[in-house]
């Protein structure tokens, strides 16, 4: 390398810290994240704002980037060191107890409960308190194709073999039943019979694919299971709640499945893409996957095999109901920033119904309430879905938003994928994630 490319690269990296130290493009700086469809959403969102007529110059917003690798651990250093780089930060339902000491409560739109619903915005919630706008949201769908579901539904045949393997796998005569009335049982039962290992004659080989690998995202995708029984990581009171015959009964029906050959062998390494891959193939029945693999899966150039006949519909019901674990992407307020009225009034626009369409078409992915969302449903039919899951079935696990949040998906990742290995047991795998969550959440 010369001289003269280390001088230009210094002034360059010289110039970012200037930036970043203090933005005198504008008066209020937005920290997002880089890539994909959250900032072309926020660009669109940013230039509206920007062009109105009653937005001072000195509130007009200014957008700054991170990268993406350890985005979370960054923006964690700079709000503990009193970073005025930005006002407003981008902020993530697992991780705002982390950030809340740094940050402070925010006053939404008189039109946010209207336009998001009450579970949308506990996504953003912190100890009662709104600590941010939920831009983007992500649950999860049971994807399934329809094609072997009617085809079973219309055989008597094959009902009765359907009939036989739940009795001999779950313990009781099961019939077949369309996805959206499935109980946890009945995807269960479903899998086993579209398992070539278990029902030669099955026309795909897997009934499902399951995400098992030590990972802490793997965990949200599962607890959904358990919390339809009635789980929950802890009670009002704060007692640890995991060692219960509600996660017992999750972890139980994915062990059934794993151990009989309904989900590829090697899914203890699999996450969104494997499971996507194995979907895709044309191989597996019915899956439970993030909403973000619906425009994959349904399109005929990246999913042809499949595209036509995926469908999909929220995740089975337990005793307890039906229930989606939910997160969101969000804003906040930096407790250092430096145009906190800028900000604020920013922060109340973007909660606004005009700012969610237009994040909306754009790309974003704000779970919106019914009425709201009927205005862009042509457009973004996928939107419909996910506020209508997000709103009947969403939920934040008690403590899900905790300043350990990550570690506790951590631990029960390493605990429970070490129970569908066949590494410890039920029992143990139970206790340790008890005895860990008491301490990282005391």
């Amino acid at each position: 390398m010369t001289l003269a490319t280390m001088k230009r690269g210094a002034l360059l990296a010289a110039g970012i810290a200037s930036l970043l130290a203090s933005p005198a493009l504008a008066e209020v700086t937005v920290l997002g994240w880089p890539g994909g469809p959250e900032e072309v959403a926020l660009r669109a969102a940013a230039d509206t704002y920007n062009a109105k007529s009653d937005v001072a110059e000195k509130d007009k917003v200014e957008l700054l980037f991170f990268n993406r690798d350890g985005f979370w651990d960054k923006l964690q250093a700079d709000l503990a060191a009193g970073s005025k780089a930005f006002d407003l930060n981008l902020l993530a339902t697992y991780s705002i107890g982390r950030y809340a000491p740094f940050m402070e409560p925010v006053e939404l739109s008189g039109e946010a409960k209207a336009v998001y619903g009450d579970s949308v915005l506990s996504t953003m919630q912190y100890e009662g308190k709104q600590y941010g706008v939920p831009t983007d949201l992500s649950l999860h769908f049971m994807y399934f194709r329809k094609d072997l579901i009617d085809t079973l539904m219309k055989d008597d045949a094959a009902k009765a073999k359907y009939a036989e393997i739940s009795e001999k796998y779950l313990g009781k005569k099961l019939e077949p039943k369309a996805p959206d009335e499935w109980s946890w049982d009945d995807y269960a039962a479903t899998a086993l019979y579209f398992t070539q290992a278990v029902n030669p004659d099955s026309p795909t080989r897997y009934g499902t694919v399951l995400q098992l690998k030590n990972l802490l995202f793997n965990i949200m995708i599962w607890q959904s299971v358990p919390r339809a029984y009635g789980a929950n990581w802890m009670d009002d009171s704060g007692k640890i709640t995991v060692n219960s015959d509600a996660y017992r009964k999750g972890l139980e029906i994915y062990k059934l499945l794993y151990d009989n050959g309904a989900t590829p062998r090697d899914s203890l390494s699999y996450e969104f893409a494997e499971a996507n891959a194995a979907f895709a193939s044309g191989q597996v029945a019915a899956m439970l996957q993030w909403n973000a693999a619906a425009g994959d899966l349904t399109s005929k150039e990246k999913s042809p095999a499949v595209a036509e006949v995926t469908d999909t519909v929220a995740p089975p019901a337990g005793p307890e109901g039906r229930f989606t674990h939910i997160h969101g992407l969000g804003f906040g307020l930096n407790k250092n920033a430096e145009n906190k009225e800028g900000a604020a009034q920013f922060l109340k626009w973007l909660s606004s119904k005009e700012a969610a369409l237009i994040y909306a078409k754009n790309n974003g992915a704000p779970a919106l309430t019914p009425e709201v969302v009927a205005e862009v449903a042509e457009a973004r039919p996928d939107l419909v879905k996910l506020g209508e899951f997000a709103g009947k079935y969403g939920y934040v696990m008690n403590g899900g938003t905790s300043a350990k949040a990550l570690s506790v998906y951590e631990l029960q990742a390493k605990e429970f994928t070490g129970y569908w290995s066949g590494q410890q047991s039920i029992d143990d795998a139970l206790a340790n994630t008890e005895k860990g969550m008491a301490e990282l959440l005391k």
